[in-house]
């Protein structure tokens, strides 16, 4: 099970990737970051990621109704990709047992980097990480 350098590390791999970080996004803080960041400061890049984040999960929008028999509960946010001329910004929610308030965001550039895979390997690497 890999830590935070690791997971870091591993989605760095992902073709096209520019650069990467595990974020807080009640406090807002990189718990840990690699490679370049959009704007060249990746604590001010964290910092305003955190705000999307932490209004995607604490409104509970863009989610989807769950399958007959989930209780009519909604799904929660599982990521969020924001687009921009040259590059996709993925965040991915990292599931825990208890009330997780952290995601691994990842800067991908659009020429180089497949979005659908770094969605698949990015939940593959979220549900894989022991925080801690």
């Amino acid at each position: 099970m890999p830590g935070i350098d690791e997971s870091l590390l591993e989605v760095m791999r992902l073709p096209g990737a520019r650069g990467a970080s595990l974020v807080d996004w009640i406090s807002g803080l990189a718990l840990g970051a690699v490679g370049e960041a959009p704007g060249g400061d990746p604590e001010a890049t964290a910092a305003e990621t955190a705000e999307l984040a932490r209004h995607a999960a604490e409104s509970g929008s863009p989610a989807v109704p769950a399958p007959d028999g989930a209780g009519g509960k909604e799904q929660p946010v599982e990521d969020l990709i924001v687009t921009t001329a040259d590059a996709y910004h993925l965040v991915r929610f990292v599931p825990t047992p208890f009330d997780s308030t952290v995601f691994l965001q990842l800067w991908l550039d659009r020429g180089e980097g497949n979005l659908a895979l770094a969605r698949i390997r990015m939940a593959e690497i979220a549900a894989r990480m022991v925080l801690g």
